[in-house]
């Protein structure tokens, strides 16, 4: 593209183009929170909870529609915003530096071209003139050079500026934008934006698994692309940290389905197991992690994606989803209850067993099954937190509690790259931590709950006992009666302080 002239470069008003970017900078950052919760609203009406029939069907399919063209507006603006970014700056440089060049010309002159040369030869000192008509014309040749210093870089800016502008115009031609008027109405808007994304189509992932790369990765597609997505990859997807609990969930659901066709399978018991779990399990639930062969399951009672608080229960030896995943889902719902009574306004707690837990005391004197534990867990927190702030949702407080062997699981997934994505930590009938104490947790809050008559908390065995003073952790109340499997009991004083820590009401006496 041509640049504009010298003259018309001097004449820009940048206050013009900062006002443009402002505006477009409010209507990109507003766009994705719509967009969000408009997608919230299609996925109510998809999964037939509050409205069935034809009727359901279609508004479901409109919402969908209205998100697709919105993604596509959104990520136009997003483009032409970074042309617009790219405009406002250069446009400045080359107003400035295309003034001070005129300016330095006339007072030399001189005129130059639209590129910024001199249009007449600039004479230099010649023989016979006296010292001082020969330094004032090395002076003005000075300032002629300098003039055009400045002018070549004002053209270059313009040019720059110019060429960034036609991106940011052409940005918004997917969506119908042409000559900065918009489409005439939302049918043409859509035909635009695409009416959906093709089954076989399924969006790339990116290059990083990291639970940040992926919940922005999955925040970018629209409703259509993610749809695609799941259908075609859920077993990829429904153990894939960043995404939110509910597409997980969708994930999840399509391979438990499939591992109940074939009671030959590998995990065929699991499957069954689970399947009962969620239908026994009160209120929303979400299946955030199903690989029916290792035996690896995360049940969430209530919705991590809007929960203001949520707990993440990490367990300890010996427990499997055969013998034990309704139980573990019972002491879920039991935490979550104490939370509510503790002033909780929406919580949502997690039976988490993401890991293999240790099936014998020979395993169980190892750190082998908490160090894999330990890198699950912490991907888990990561993705739950990174999957709320790619959809510009506020935080949850998030609290892992862990009993037994799951303090030693908690231990190693603070060892991991980065902080532990946790506001609190309770440690329940713990087998010992490392020497760190509990800053070594990451966690703002660390608490702690030893039983009485628990001995596994008294033996210490993965080193210092979190009841320790020196440990840093905030003791829990316990009675003389609770034992190493009782932290969850509503019979003893522990239970409802968990449901105060998780509130973020727990007051020490």
């Amino acid at each position: 593209m041509t640049a504009p002239s010298l003259v018309v470069l001097a004449g820009w008003d940048p206050g013009l183009v900062r006002g443009a970017t402002g505006l477009l900078t409010s209507v990109a950052g507003r766009l994705p929170g719509w967009r969000f919760r408009l997608e919230a609203v299609g996925r109510e009406l998809e999964s037939a909870g509050c409205w069935t029939g034809p009727a359901s069907a279609e508004a479901a399919a409109a919402v969908l529609a209205l998100s697709t063209a919105a993604a596509a507006v959104s990520r136009a603006c997003d483009t032409s915003l970074a042309g617009v970014e790219r405009l406002t700056a250069h446009a400045t440089s080359a107003g400035a530096t295309a003034g001070q060049a005129l300016a330095l010309a006339a007072a030399a002159g001189i005129e130059l071209d639209a590129t910024g040369e001199p249009v007449r030869p600039v004479p230099g000192p010649a023989d016979g003139m006296t010292p001082d008509q020969a330094d004032a014309l090395v002076a003005r040749a000075a300032a002629v050079a300098r003039a055009v210093a400045l002018a070549q870089d004002a053209v270059r800016d313009g040019g720059i500026a110019a060429a960034a502008a036609e991106d940011a115009d052409d940005a918004l031609r997917p969506v119908g934008v042409v000559d900065a008027f918009a489409p005439a109405g939302f049918g043409e808007l859509a035909a635009l934006a695409g009416a959906g994304f093709p089954a076989f189509l399924v969006p790339p992932l990116p290059a990083s698994r990291a639970p940040d790369a992926v919940a922005a990765w999955w925040a970018a597609l629209d409703a259509a692309a993610q749809r695609a997505a799941l259908a075609a990859q859920p077993d990829l997807l429904g153990a894939l940290d960043g995404l939110p609990a509910w597409a997980r969930d969708r994930a999840n659901r399509t391979l438990l389905l499939r591992a109940l066709q074939d009671p030959a399978a590998p995990g065929y018991d699991v499957a069954v197991t689970v399947a009962g779990t969620l239908a026994a399990a009160p209120g929303i639930t979400r299946l955030l992690e199903f690989v029916a062969r290792d035996g690896l399951v995360a049940v969430a009672l209530g919705d991590p994606d809007t929960a203001d608080d949520v707990a993440v229960l990490v367990p300890g030896i010996f427990t499997t989803v055969d013998d034990d995943l309704g139980a573990f889902v019972h002491d879920a719902a039991g935490v979550a209850g104490a939370a509510g009574s503790a002033g909780a306004a929406s919580v949502a707690t997690v039976a988490w067993l993401g890991y293999r837990t240790p099936q014998s005391l020979f395993e169980a004197a190892y750190r082998t099954d908490a160090r894999v534990g330990g890198r699950a867990l912490a991907g888990a927190l990561a993705g739950m937190s990174a999957a709320r702030a790619a959809e510009g949702l506020p935080a949850a407080r998030t609290t892992v509690v862990a009993h037994s062997y799951g303090t030693v699981v908690t231990d190693q997934a603070a060892d991991r790259p980065g902080r532990l994505a946790a506001d609190a930590v309770v440690l329940m009938g713990s087998p010992g931590m490392e020497p760190d104490g509990a800053a070594g947790l990451e966690a703002p809050e660390v608490y702690d709950a030893a039983g009485w008559s628990d001995p596994v908390a008294a033996v210490r065995w993965f080193g210092e006992g979190p009841w320790e003073p020196g440990y840093g952790a905030t003791p829990l109340p316990t009675d003389t009666g609770e034992g190493h499997g009782d932290y969850y009991d509503p019979g003893h004083p522990t239970l409802a302080a968990l449901g105060q820590v998780v509130a973020g009401t727990f007051a020490p006496r």
